[in-house]
């Protein structure tokens, strides 16, 4: 009995020790390659300073991915006759952006560490936060170790990323799906204070809707036609270069741009966590950052699984 109980405890410390060293940490690049997070963030500060609207199309290629499967790059492979490319799912096509930047970021990271020893998946996070501080808004401690995944599934994207159509019960199911709570949804959301929508996206909305300000509708309308102009961009909210609570006080004024983003604002269950950031921009801040780092730990491929990619694209 005594030894079948020390077998037993043994087991338990072995299983211990395995989640301990497979689990993703902040420091996980301290001596493997010190110089692979100040690397990244130096190339994302030059691309947002080139285009601030970069930083919202870096956030969102890490969304896109970690919503898919988990955070593991797939978003960012290639069609190939073996890889049902992410890139052309109905949320991604000629949408998704910013994959120069990621190639451009792995190959001085390898450079610079020697080998290719810091994930694509990696990347993404990291970028998406370093986005996020060069538009003004917070940090956070990335938690690292991730590994890239070898297929990525077109399909799943199209079933998986929350349309700009949803309302809200199908959102909170949307994000219930990935272990995200509606804090998160929220939270998360708020992401679109930076950024840029195509006109199709929001085209439904601005003719149809009936919970919406006339003067935006009429607004929005002078550049995306019933007919035609869909690739027209228009932004998430007024202040679109810089993460700030606008995007809230759009909502409570009926004048969010998507769907799925007035949902949040529309007598529901979420309304009082919309006036909260609203009115509390350094609560929206502190919840934003912990539920990225939620969201980055969907999934999350370490240890042995997956592979370190010397291509992001392949």
């Amino acid at each position: 009995m005594a030894s079948h109980a020390l077998i037993l405890l043994q087991i338990i410390v072995l299983s211990s020790l395995a989640a301990t060293a497979f689990s993703l940490s902040p420091y996980y690049y301290k001596n493997i390659c010190p110089q692979a997070l100040p690397t990244i963030k130096t190339l994302v500060e030059a691309a947002v300073y080139k285009e601030r609207r970069m930083g919202a199309s870096l956030l969102r290629l890490h969304f896109h991915d970690c919503f898919v499967n988990g955070c593991d790059a797939s978003i960012l492979l290639d069609p190939s006759p073996t890889i049902d490319s992410e890139k052309g799912a109905l949320a991604n096509q000629n949408s998704a952006r910013g994959f120069e930047v990621i190639d451009e970021i792995k190959a001085e990271v390898d450079k610079i560490c020697g080998r290719p020893v810091v994930s694509c998946a990696d990347i993404l996070a990291v970028a998406a936060r370093d986005s996020v501080v060069a538009l003004g808004g917070p940090s956070w401690k990335v938690r690292l170790g991730r590994r890239d995944s070898t297929t990525a599934s077109r399909t799943q994207a199209d079933i998986d990323i929350p349309s700009p159509l949803m309302d809200l019960p199908a959102l909170i199911n949307n994000f219930r799906n990935q272990g995200l709570n509606q804090r998160d949804l929220v939270a998360l959301s708020g992401g679109h204070t930076i950024g840029f929508a195509q006109c199709l996206a929001f085209k439904g909305r601005i003719y149809n809707a009936t919970n919406i300000d006339p003067s935006f509708a009429k607004e929005r309308r002078a550049t995306c036609p019933r007919t035609g102009g869909d690739t027209t961009l228009a932004p998430l909210d007024s202040t679109a270069a810089r993460f700030d609570t606008a995007y809230f006080n759009s909502l409570v004024k009926q004048r969010g741009l998507l769907t799925s983003d007035q949902a949040l604002f529309s007598g529901g269950s979420t309304d009082n966590l919309v006036n909260t950031y609203r009115l509390y921009p350094q609560v929206f801040r502190k919840d934003f950052a912990q539920s990225m780092i939620k969201m980055g730990n969907i999934k999350s491929l370490t240890g042995n699984q997956g592979q370190i990619r010397a291509n992001c694209r392949m």
